[in-house]
């Protein structure tokens, strides 16, 4: 199977925040991206809102309904009452779940499923009785697995920073890869779905997905947005389509 492309707009919702303008435009660079055979979108509504705006999420569902049907909106955060109530008004076809705390810059690291499994279990199920999909965001390890299953979620999304981080150093590329292999591969054991994302380039992306070969989707948007400074965001995401096989 090959891997689906979900872009993420933070990125280009932090550029236009850095103004109190109205461009970039993150519905407009969306259509684009979906137009241009990306299967989904991405948004990572945080409390402070430096990037996606509560504002924004209504214009991009209404995009997606209204314009691409067959895609897919996906809004990842951590479970407050506060995000579960955005993802209860936007319906997306998938929520993925970060144990960020609202002062990091970015997600970087997977759930504790195993201390946060009742609460994930809980929150799960709210979700999934409004027929949503729900992906936990999980370190590339073995570890926690099982818990993971156990919460009811349908996906994990493996944290693919540290195979990122690599881009400079080929063996420790290669440790990365070997890791992420064997979490994929104990994942389909348990029988979950598996998403990707972070610091994924069109560079690497042909790799991760030969090692990952039941890979449902990445998410990404950092390095896209980069390669779309370069190359425009309508061949960028086909660069990336293409590097996914």
């Amino acid at each position: 199977m090959v891997a689906t492309l979900s872009v993420n707009l933070n990125a280009v919702a932090m550029l236009r925040n850095r103004r109190d303008l109205p461009w970039p435009s993150v519905t407009g660079l969306g259509r684009v991206a979906l137009d241009a055979g990306a299967s989904g979108l991405t948004v990572h509504p945080r409390p402070d809102q430096r990037h996606i705006r509560f504002s924004d999420l209504g214009d991009l569902r209404a995009l997606i309904d209204d314009e691409f049907p067959s895609a897919e909106f996906n809004i990842e955060g951590y479970p407050s009452e506060e995000f579960l109530a955005l993802v209860e008004k936007y319906e997306p076809e998938q929520v993925t779940l970060v144990p960020d705390d609202p002062a990091q810059n970015t997600s970087d690291h997977g759930w504790d499923f195993v201390t946060h499994q009742t609460m994930l279990r809980s929150v799960i199920k709210r979700l999934k009785a409004q027929g949503m999909r729900v992906s936990l965001f999980a370190d590339p390890t073995t570890e926690g697995l099982e818990a993971a299953r156990d919460t009811g979620t349908d996906r994990v999304e493996f944290f693919t920073g540290p195979y990122g981080s690599t881009y400079n150093d080929p063996k420790a590329q290669l440790r990365e890869l070997d890791l992420l292999e064997r979490a994929a591969a104990k994942a389909v054991e348990l029988g979950l779905g598996i998403n990707a994302g972070h610091d994924l380039t069109v560079a690497n992306l042909p790799a991760l997905a030969k090692v990952m070969p039941t890979l449902s989707e990445v998410s990404i948007g950092h390095g896209l947005t980069a390669d779309a400074l370069e190359y425009g965001m309508r061949q960028s995401v086909q660069r990336f389509i293409k590097a996914l096989g």
